[in-house]
C-alpha cells in the first residue's frame, strides 16, 4: 500500500510538468499521461514481484493507449504473457504474446541493438515453442525465424538457429518439408555458426553447443545417411550435371557425412574436377579413390590437389593424407617427407606425428645396424609421440598408448652397459632417419 501511495503521488506532481496539451495514441505518452504513467509504475512493481495476474491490467493499458511510451512495456509484456501462459496453459496469451513482438516491431523495430530481425526470432521462437504438435503453427513459427536468420546473419542468436533447425526437423519428419530444404538449413547453420564464432570468440561455448545442437537434430530427422542423401540428389544431379550451384552443394553435404564411397560421390566429384579443375575438384576425387583404395589414382589427385591448394589449414591436411597413404605402401621416407610438410602448414596438429612415429617403428625390420642400434629406433619414434600429444591435446590417448606399447621394446640396462650407453645420454639415430635421442634403458 504504501509503495502505491508514492507512486501515486510522484505522478500527481509529474502531471503538471504535461499541461493540458492534447495527446494521442502515438504520442510518447499516450491518450493520457497520467493514467499512463500511473499504470506503468504499478504494473511495473507487480511484474517484480511476479506477480503477473495483477500486472496484467495496468500493462494491458499503457499497451493499448500509448504504445510508444517506454520499450519496456514490450519486454515486460513477453514476461506478463508467458508467466500467464505458463500459470494458465491457456492459448490465448500465446496469441496475445504475439500481438506484443508485432507492435514492437512497429514502434522500436529500427531499434540498433534490438532490431526487427531480433523481435523477428524471438517471436519465432516463443511461437515454436508453445505449439511444437501443431504443425501449421511449427511450420509459421519455422517461417518467421527463416526470416530473422536471413535479417540477422551471423548476428542471429545461437537459440533462434536451433530451434530454426529443431522446427524443421519436426516438419520433415510430418512430411511437411522437403528433406532437401533442411539439408540446406544444415549447410547454411553450420557456415553460420562457424563464423560467427570466429567473430564472437567470446560466445564459442554457446556456438560450439548451438553447432551440437544442429547435428543432432539433422541426424535425428533421418536425411542425413548417405543412402537418403543419394536418393534425394542422384535425380537432380542427372537432371542437371552442369549445375554448379548444385553441384557444390552435393559434395559438401557427401563430405560431411563421409559419404566419399558412393556411386554418386563419384559422379559428382569427376564431373566437378571437369567443369571447374580446382584443388577443391582434386581433393574431393582424391579422398574418394582413398575410400575405395584405389591409391594410386589417389595420389595423382592429392598432389593435383596440393599443387593448387592456397589454404595451409587445407593443405596440410592434403599432405597428412598423403602421408598415410605412403605408409601403407611402405614408403616411409615418403610419408615423414609429407608429414612433415603436414605440420609445416598446421603446426599445432598432433596427427603428423604419429605418422612420423608410425614410419619410424615400420622401419626397425629393415633398419642397419645390430640390435641395440635397431632398438634405438624406438627412442625417436616415442620421441613423436610425446610431441604429438603436447602440441595437441586430442591425440593424447593414441599417443599414450603408443608410448605404453613401444617402451617396452626400450634396450635394458645390461645392454646398455655392454653398448656403452648411459641413462639420458645423447644418442644420433643414422641412416635415413638421421635424429638425435636421449638414450632410455628399461630395467
Amino acid at each position: 500500500m504504501k509503495t502505491r501511495l508514492t507512486i501515486l503521488t510522484a505522478v500527481l506532481m509529474l502531471s503538471t510538468m504535461f499541461g493540458v496539451n492534447a495527446q494521442t495514441k502515438e504520442s510518447k505518452y499516450g491518450v493520457d499521461s497520467v493514467k499512463t504513467i500511473l499504470s506503468a509504475s504499478l504494473y511495473g512493481e507487480m511484474v517484480k514481484q511476479k506477480n503477473y495476474k495483477e500486472a496484467l491490467p495496468g500493462w494491458r493499458y499503457v499497451f493499448n493507449n500509448a504504445p510508444k511510451f517506454q520499450r519496456s512495456t514490450y519486454t515486460n509484456g513477453v514476461k506478463i504473457m508467458r508467466g500467464m501462459y505458463y500459470a494458465t496453459k491457456d492459448k490465448k496469451y500465446v496469441d496475445t504474446l504475439m500481438m506484443v513482438y508485432d507492435q514492437r516491431i512497429k514502434y522500436y523495430g529500427t531499434n540498433r541493438k534490438y532490431p526487427a530481425g531480433w523481435i523477428l526470432g524471438r517471436k519465432g521462437g516463443d511461437l515454436f515453442a508453445f505449439n511444437k504438435k501443431n504443425m501449421t503453427k511449427v511450420k509459421e513459427a519455422y517461417t518467421i525465424m527463416q526470416k530473422s536468420i536471413s535479417m540477422r546473419g551471423v548476428d542471429s542468436e545461437e537459440a533462434v538457429v536451433n530451434k530454426t533447425m529443431e522446427a524443421g526437423k519436426l516438419l520433415v519428419m510430418a512430411k511437411e518439408l522437403a528433406p532437401e530444404l533442411l539439408i540446406n538449413d544444415y549447410l547454411a547453420f553450420m557456415d553460420l555458426l562457424k563464423v560467427r564464432m570466429e567473430k564472437y570468440p567470446k560466445k564459442a561455448s554457446n556456438v560450439k553447443g548451438a553447432i551440437a545442437n544442429v547435428e543432432n537434430d539433422f541426424f535425428a530427422a533421418g536425411v542425413a545417411d548417405c543412402e537418403t542423401l543419394s536418393s534425394i540428389f542422384t535425380p537432380k544431379f542427372e537432371a542437371n550435371p552442369e549445375d554448379m550451384v548444385l553441384i557444390n552443394k552435393i559434395m559438401k553435404m557427401l563430405n560431411r557425412q563421409e559419404c566419399e564411397d558412393g556411386a554418386l560421390y563419384a559422379k559428382v566429384a569427376e564431373q566437378k574436377y571437369k567443369l571447374e579443375p580446382s584443388a577443391d575438384a582434386a581433393h574431393n576425387l582424391a579422398k574418394m579413390f582413398f575410400t575405395k583404395k584405389q591409391y594410386s589414382k589417389s595420389k595423382d589427385y592429392f598432389k593435383k590437389s596440393i599443387a593448387l591448394e592456397e589454404d595451409a589449414e587445407v593443405k596440410a591436411e592434403l599432405h597428412y593424407k598423403m602421408a598415410l597413404i605412403l605408409i601403407s605402401e611402405n614408403d616411409l621416407i615418403g610419408s615423414r617427407k609429407h608429414a612433415y610438410a603436414a605440420i609445416e602448414n598446421k603446426p599445432n596438429w598432433g596427427q603428423p606425428y604419429i605418422v612420423i612415429g608410425k614410419a619410424y617403428v615400420a622401419a626397425i625390420k629393415t633398419f642397419p645396424g645390430k640390435a641395440h642400434e635397431k632398438q634405438a629406433v624406438y627412442w625417436v619414434a616415442i620421441d613423436k609421440f610425446m610431441k604429438a600429444k603436447s602440441v595437441d591435446s586430442e591425440c593424447s590417448v593414441e599417443a599414450n598408448k603408443l608410448i605404453n606399447t613401444y617402451s617396452k621394446y626400450f634396450p635394458g640396462k645390461e645392454e646398455g652397459f655392454m653398448q656403452g650407453l648411459k641413462e639420458g645420454g645423447s644418442y644420433k639415430v643414422g641412416s635415413w632417419i638421421n635424429e638425435t635421442t636421449k638414450v632410455r634403458l628399461n630395467q
